[in-house]
């Protein structure tokens, strides 16, 4: 017997309606719509009466604890100075006139601003209390005195890089509330917006974390589970490979990709680059040094592993395909935000993907104008990655920008968030392309796995406000519903 029917669905590029049968957790059949279906008897039957059915979508960037977190903290992201970003810490602490605990808030960005995120703006309106902000792009933290001395941080101010992973990593530990609640609630919100799996690249030991949860019930989610250098030796001992299923998970999680970051971010102006950031004597940072990264390239090859790079400048670019080309090694590389134009085919050439976030260029199309001026046009390239052989895959870096791939379908396909003409649109991508790079297809396929998303527009028709706010009326994951509206 049949698991579930399907009846009258649409497929993409179909111009019937067909019945989809799932049995085991797969696509069993697609035949064309009939009042008995295409297998007989069926456990379930839903009409879908003429709604999109695509195949489920992937976040292939996600710091998922952090989100998951991140989604009950203060959010400063429309701070339009340092000055406003005070007052809303100000009223927070109205609001919680006899709490003590440190305020936690995400979101800001300076990179605007026309004045500076010191430790005195927050001592002014927070002198007792514990305040912390992470930057938007999580590569920066803004704190106060007290903070500094409840933390044991060597200064007061901005911490950014290591200093700032570290405290974030703390905060983390001391989160208030259930975590696996926060974690749970977050995996539902992301079923609701079709997403039937995450690379999670959380900078914590997750492994443990999302075993314990999926053998408990959480299967929301499929799951790939990304590791940083030092958790490489333990997950050596273990014997594990990239693409393992770890038992107890129903096949939901499996192993995942060595997580390097070899340089910093744009709003930081630590995003390593082959020349200097105009005005100023800097060409970024990098934090791992070639010579590190094909060491660990090498031992990823050697052990049966892929690997994720962060690169966002130009010359973190090159010196990460240095190193695949160097070790032959497969992965990413994670965000390609300035790619130089001789590097773009070395991607394809290299089998090496590019796994791209494209909502931050909404959020960054400004800061790289004023800090990036002379070469915003390489910024973001996701067509000249495209037209040269590169396969993309779209994330969205989670907290950076929220876990939602129709965001970043949208702002791959129209590379702008407001009334202003498409920034570059060279680069854009077509909706059948952000699609793909999202889902990995575009059909849904007879012996596939069913993981499916149940839509109420076309995603390949629809006007682009419909796009990016996409109504999904149901997901699937293995022929389960984790998201239903019907």
């Amino acid at each position: 017997m049949t698991d579930l029917l399907l009846r009258n669905a649409r497929l993409l590029g179909g111009d019937a309606p067909v019945d989809i049968a799932v049995h085991d957790g797969r696509v069993a059949r697609i035949a064309p719509a009939t009042g008995a279906g295409p297998a007989g008897p069926a456990a379930e039957v839903l009409d879908l009466e003429g709604r999109w059915v695509t195949p489920g979508l992937w976040d292939h960037h996600v710091h998922f604890t952090q989100w998951a977190i991140v989604r009950r903290r203060l959010d400063l992201s429309g701070a339009r100075s340092a000055a406003a970003a005070g007052q809303i810490i100000a009223a927070r602490m109205v609001a919680e006139i006899e709490m003590h605990e440190p305020i936690i808030g995400y979101g800001y960005r300076d990179a605007m601003w026309e004045d500076e995120a010191t430790a005195e703006v927050l001592d002014e309106v927070a002198p007792h209390r514990p305040v912390v902000v992470l930057s938007g792009d999580m590569h920066a933290c803004w704190v106060n005195t007290a903070a500094r001395d409840r933390y044991g941080l060597p200064d007061a101010g901005v911490l950014r890089e290591d200093d700032a992973f570290a405290l974030q990593m703390r905060l983390e530990k001391a989160a208030p509330g259930d975590e696996d609640l926060a974690i749970s609630e977050a995996a539902v919100a992301a079923a609701s917006r079709g997403v039937v799996g995450i690379v999670d690249l959380e900078m914590a030991h997750n492994l443990a974390g999302w075993t314990e949860r999926m053998t408990r019930g959480l299967h929301a989610l499929r799951v790939h589970s990304g590791f940083y250098p030092a958790e490489l030796d333990e997950r050596l001992e273990a014997g594990w490979r990239t693409g393992d299923e770890v038992p107890g998970t129903a096949g939901l999680l499996t192993i995942g990709p060595l997580k390097i970051i070899t340089d910093g971010s744009l709003n930081t102006r630590t995003a390593y680059c082959h020349e200097p950031y105009p005005g100023r004597d800097t060409r970024g940072v990098l934090t791992v040094s070639p010579e590190e990264s094909e060491a660990l390239l090498t031992r990823t090859v050697a052990h049966g592993y892929t690997a994720a790079v962060h690169a966002i400048g130009d010359a973190a670019v090159t010196h990460a395909l240095d190193a695949f080309e160097r070790t032959g090694a497969q992965g990413t590389i994670e965000h390609a935000q300035l790619v130089r134009t001789e590097d773009l085919s070395r991607f394809g050439a290299l089998g090496i993907a590019a796994s791209v976030q494209p909502e931050h260029l909404w959020d960054d199309r400004d800061p790289t104008e004023r800090i990036w001026p002379d070469r915003a046009d390489r910024a973001f390239p996701l067509g000249a990655l495209r037209d040269a052989g590169a396969r993309l895959l779209l994330g969205s870096d989670a907290p950076v920008s929220p876990l939602d791939p129709w965001r970043a379908i949208a702002a791959a396909v129209h590379r702008s968030a407001d009334e202003r003409a498409p920034w570059h649109p060279e680069h854009s991508l077509t909706r059948e392309q952000a699609l793909i790079a999202s889902a990995g297809t575009l059909h849904v396929e007879e012996g596939g796995p069913a993981d499916m998303v149940v839509l109420e527009a076309d995603p390949l028709h629809c006007v682009n406000s419909a796009l990016v706010r996409m109504p999904v009326a149901a997901t699937l994951v293995a022929g389960r519903f984790t998201h239903r509206t019907l």
